[in-house]
């Protein structure tokens, strides 16, 4: 894996990290009871994004360290997952 590889996958785990954490422990302004006139009740009031950013980094660091220990020490390989055995068999060199 190359260094933009890594980049790539730590990226994309941390946006789908953040995705996830966004909406946990959530208060909107319905919940406090406080609804701002022009918005809607499900509008958040408390969100804590430093926070959950701050989790998300940590969270997707642990995460890229996992997957990409298993890709550089090829523990699981793309042959491994084609289990149609679409791919041709592996010629023997040397």
């Amino acid at each position: 894996m190359g260094i933009t590889s890594g980049i790539v996958l730590y990226a994309v785990l941390w946006f789908l990290t953040f995705l996830i954490a966004i909406p946990i422990r959530l208060k909107t302004q319905g919940d406090v009871g406080e609804i701002v006139p022009g918005t809607h009740a499900s509008s958040p009031e408390v969100h804590n994004l430093k926070k959950k950013a701050i989790i998300t980094t940590i969270v997707a660091g642990v995460l890229w360290a996992i997957i990409a220990s298993i890709i550089l020490t090829g523990t699981i390989t793309v042959r491994d997952i084609d289990w149609r055995h679409l791919m041709p068999p592996v010629s023997e060199q040397g």
